[in-house]
């Protein structure tokens, strides 16, 4: 590939196989699409019958084939010549909550029909292309910014076959569509490989944590005999950052910014103290801040730290079970407080830990790997398109 500035030619993106020259050609929807609104079938026909596509089906999938999709739909006469979806046609989402996911688009790849729903829009394919590089060219940050342009809304945001029939696509000839969309589909098919050794990993974790837990011999005892339970402190949002010194742990699975001060040393484990995810148990390896809906555990020094997270780890649906409330959930500390642990010798602790720290360890080292191929596809995104 190159990306010599030298050489740059109009119309063309910074990065692309060295091969191919000339720029990349305007054209408006149309010249490869004929749009349609989907069907919308009455409840009574659903459950059996043809598949049908929602957007669920476009949002989940690295491409839809026949068998991906979730729903079926009897069919009425006439629905398959008209609400038809066929190899290489191009399914758009129709209406989102956000601006940002108006008009997201996947395509189907299967010579079997299936049928679309009604929000959905289809676009039937009538050009020449190649179906794999328009389905990552129409998620590319470039053509995404022209899509969404066209949608509109308040509350919901909607686009119609009128705004996507406006929209202006920049396509290189079909030899080098084909290599630009085999790359992609490589990337993709690794990124899922990579997503499947991490699942495993985490399956064989969760498989030896009820082994040997299920039959753990030792004393059991109180949360707060071994730990004591500390509720964060709160901070306003707009004093957090997107980047900064330190994360912020405030009820959540990720943290909910950055700030530049710690209240929370390195090595300790947290547990989510409200929100949907209240219960979820995390080691931090590093200082950070915990807010107003996180607790944290100072641990017994006669404890193994780590010990101690593999076991609550492993009763996680235990503790969230613990929560209370509907609207926004939370656990109360003296229900975390009485939670009961089995605390083996600590030789015993120490051998668990060891053994659990190396899968632990080994899951962080493919999701290191993970983050860096879904990072290269970003980049790719950004650079191979224009």
């Amino acid at each position: 590939m190159t990306t010599d500035k030298k050489d740059r030619i109009p119309n063309a993106p910074v990065l692309r196989f060295p091969e191919f020259v000339g720029e990349w050609l305007s054209h408006p929807t149309t010249d490869f699409f004929e749009f349609k609104n989907g069907l919308n079938p009455e409840a009574k026909r659903f459950g059996t019958g043809t598949k049908f596509i929602s957007v669920m089906d476009i949002l989940n999938n690295r491409y839809i084939t026949y068998e991906k999709v979730i729903s079926s739909v009897i069919p009425n006469e006439g629905d398959l010549e008209d609400f038809g979806v066929n190899y290489g046609d191009i399914l758009f989402q129709r209406s989102s909550e956000t601006l940002e996911d108006v008009g997201r688009a996947n395509v189907y790849l299967d010579n079997k029909t299936a049928l679309f729903g009604g929000f959905v829009i289809r676009g039937k394919k009538t050009g020449d292309y190649d179906p794999l590089f328009f389905r990552y060219m129409l998620s590319s940050p470039y053509t995404r910014k022209r899509i969404i342009v066209k949608g509109a809304g308040a509350q919901h945001f909607n686009i119609g076959q009128d705004g996507l029939s406006k929209v202006e696509l920049f396509v290189p000839s079909l030899d080098e569509q084909k290599r630009i969309g085999e790359l992609f589909n490589l990337l993709d098919e690794r990124i899922e490989t990579q997503s499947r050794v991490i699942e495993d990993l985490k399956q064989l974790r969760l498989a030896l944590y009820q082994r040997v837990f299920t039959n753990l011999q030792g004393d059991s005892v109180s949360l707060k005999s071994v730990a004591d339970v500390i509720k964060g402190n709160q901070i306003n949002g707009d004093e957090l950052s997107e980047n900064g010194k330190y994360y912020v742990m405030n009820g959540g699975v990720l943290p909910s910014g950055y700030y530049d001060e710690f209240n929370t040393p390195a090595n300790t484990i947290s547990i989510s103290e409200g929100g949907n995810s209240c219960g979820y148990v995390q080691f931090n390896e590093e200082p950070f801040w915990s807010g107003g809906h996180c607790y944290t555990l100072q641990v017994c020094k006669t404890i193994n730290v780590r010990y101690l997270f593999h076991y609550l780890k492993y009763k996680e649906q235990d503790i969230m079970k613990l929560r209370i409330g509907s609207g926004l959930p939370n656990i109360q500390k003296k229900d975390l407080e009485h939670f009961m642990v089995v605390i083996p010798n600590t030789n015993k602790q120490q051998k668990l830990t060891s053994l659990f720290d190396c899968i632990q360890i080994k899951e962080n080292i493919e999701k290191a790997l993970l983050s860096q191929w879904q990072i290269q596809k970003r980049y790719l995104l950004q650079k191979m398109f224009i």
